[in-house]
């Protein structure tokens, strides 16, 4: 299993990165991405900590810990140069906090993220034709998320998507310990989409693709 979405103490989780790292560890994930919410107040802080704990943490775990952030309710016109002062900082996932439809997420979230190349665009809501064929000719990663709420619009997503091309990674957007998946429950997550039964093997495929372009499997 591998989780490219999660959330510690460094923003709203209830975990510090170490005892996070240490669960999936224990569940036998490959790999997880600390992706705590963040803007320009607050990215400074929190991307070199992570990196510094996920640096710690891959010399003594199988799981690979990989420094990342997601950018939340950031105005669409400034989510291009915060993309790339995050990835300055040293984050290796950028994740973009998509147009949920159980929050007041600013239109065209969606698009400026899909723009800036983000590398995952979580929960996008009611995300259009035109924008998942911008996902795929970007090879940026649309998210079936396990989250309550944001989980609402999975089969619309799963079904732009396929439509489109653009591949589809299911994480957890943890935030406390009982939000992170075991695979039998990940599995009715992908069912509950409209995915084909097994699909769930394509996604884990997908969310392992990218972790091995920034070098963290083999």
């Amino acid at each position: 299993m591998i989780d490219l979405h999660t959330h510690t103490l460094f923003s709203d989780g209830e975990l510090i990165p170490s005892e996070l790292a240490w669960r999936l560890e224990h569940m036998t994930y490959e790999a997880v991405a600390i992706t705590d919410h963040a803007d320009s107040s607050t990215m400074d802080f929190i991307i070199p900590r992570i990196i510094k704990v996920a640096s710690e943490l891959n010399q003594v775990y199988a799981l690979r810990v990989i420094p990342g952030i997601e950018l939340t309710h950031i105005p669409p016109k400034l989510i291009g140069p915060m993309v790339q002062r995050a990835r300055k900082l040293g984050a290796q996932i950028v994740v973009i906090h998509g147009e949920s439809i159980v929050e007041p997420v600013a239109p065209g979230t969606n698009l400026a993220g899909l723009k800036a190349g983000a590398d995952i665009i979580a929960h996008p809501g009611f995300i259009t034709r035109d924008e998942a064929s911008l996902a795929a000719d970007k090879g940026v990663y649309l998210e079936l998320t396990a989250r309550s709420g944001h989980s609402l619009t999975n089969g619309h997503v799963a079904r732009m998507a396929q439509e489109a091309g653009a591949k589809l990674l299911l994480n957890s957007d943890a935030h406390a310990p009982g939000d992170l998946m075991e695979k039998g429950f990940a599995e009715k997550v992908a069912d509950g989409a409209g995915l084909p039964e097994g699909s769930l093997d394509n996604l884990l495929s997908n969310a392992r693709e990218l972790v091995e372009k920034l070098g963290y499997l083999p």
